[in-house]
């Protein structure tokens, strides 16, 4: 008898322990970080369709999106610190609530624009070197199956697809990688936008193909964003798959696990 009370008691505190590990694994999930699938092409080659990351929560502090509304009660935010030029930033749409990620350009008071496609800020260049040429295969990417856009104009079904990169400065001298693919695009020519204070602009690295604040909400685009919708930033790259589901593992991108996001 004695020994079935014991047996009875072990697994009562293993079902307890599992809880207890859920319990913590949830609360830390949603007060540090965020998991966050890339659906789309806007930050490439930076970001792939299919990269699957953490977005770090703690890293410009809380707001009413980037914690639980019990907890944070509040239509501000807290900052941990200010977001810095060149961050890859996850962020909450101003107008229709879907989360966004895009790379933080313009800050508050800032004036931005972009002249045949090249960015300027404060009425300095941000000046591009070439890098080459960013390749893939056109084909259905990820779970919602869409093509790549392509600089080398209108290409078959498992054709390769091309595009223009370059390394763009910023001018604290951070650097990163960008895409061309129209000559003149729409966004490659913009009127000054100044940033107002509380705000931030943000664009994707694949400038041609991103809606984002070179474009107004009311048009579909993300226009200036308020401090309160940051979520958070994204640091690494966690996992990543080609694939429309995550267990084909035959596309798993190997060398992209745990990759910097620069």
């Amino acid at each position: 008898m004695a020994s079935g009370t014991t047996k009875d008691g072990g697994i009562v505190e293993t079902i307890k322990t599992i809880v207890y590990a859920l319990l913590i694994a949830g609360v830390f999930r949603t007060l540090f970080f965020q998991p966050f699938w890339i659906p789309s092409e806007s930050m490439k080659d930076t970001l792939l369709i299919g990269d699957f990351l953490f977005v770090n929560k703690m890293a410009y502090g809380y707001s009413k999106y980037s914690c639980p509304f019990a907890m944070c009660p509040f239509s501000g935010r807290i900052l941990a610190s200010d977001p810095v030029r060149g961050d890859v930033v996850v962020f909450r749409h101003p107008v229709n609530g879907t989360d966004f990620i895009k790379r933080l350009i313009g800050l508050p008071g800032d004036k931005i624009q972009m002249k045949d496609g090249i960015l300027y800020i404060n009425g300095v260049m941000a000046p591009q070197v070439p890098d080459g040429v960013f390749e893939e295969i056109n084909e259905p990417q990820g779970p919602m199956r869409n093509r790549p856009r392509c600089e080398n104009g209108a290409v078959g079904d498992g054709g390769i697809c091309t595009r223009t990169r370059s390394i763009e400065t910023l001018p604290e001298g951070r650097k990163h990688r960008v895409l061309n693919i129209d000559k003149d695009g729409f966004g490659d020519n913009t009127d000054v936008f100044t940033v107002p204070e509380g705000h931030y602009f943000f664009m994707g690295d694949n400038r041609d193909n991103s809606q984002d604040s070179r474009y107004a909400q009311a048009a579909g685009g993300v226009g200036f964003v308020p401090v309160e919708y940051l979520i958070g930033r994204a640091d690494r790259v966690i996992f990543s798959s080609a694939g429309s589901r995550m267990l084909y593992f035959w596309t798993w991108r190997s060398d992209r696990f745990f990759k910097a996001v620069e």
